[in-house]
């Protein structure tokens, strides 16, 4: 079972920060049009584990098809950093976006697919 470790990372502009700890076990390659438009990777994370380092002023939240996630984009960059949601059972949940990670490398990263088109 891989370890916990604690990423910093943020968007493209650097005005939107984060610091997260995670193992990074199951991180998506979903087929649904946002991920797919965006090209988004996503790790999902208990809020405790995710916190908000700077930029906070800088984010603009997107909303699309049931409004479950709540997407926080970088209003000068525009990257998709992370989102907020809820699973099934009302858990509150964070999305990272792994792809904004400091020095992440997705090609050593195992990709879980997620049909998220047909859902």
């Amino acid at each position: 079972m891989p370890t916990p470790k604690t990423f910093t990372g943020g968007c493209h502009c650097g005005q939107v920060r984060f610091e997260a700890t995670s193992d990074l076990a199951m991180v998506t390659a979903c087929n649904c049009s946002i991920c797919t438009k965006k090209g988004l990777h996503l790790a999902f994370l208990a809020p405790t584990n995710f916190q908000l380092r700077a930029g906070e002023e800088n984010l603009k939240e997107y909303l699309f098809n049931r409004h479950a996630i709540r997407h926080q984009l970088c209003i000068d960059c525009g990257v998709d950093v992370f989102a907020r949601g809820t699973r099934p059972d009302g858990t509150e949940v964070i999305a990272l976006n792994v792809s904004c990670i400091d020095g992440i490398d997705l090609s050593t990263i195992a990709m879980t697919p997620i049909d998220g088109r047909n859902r």
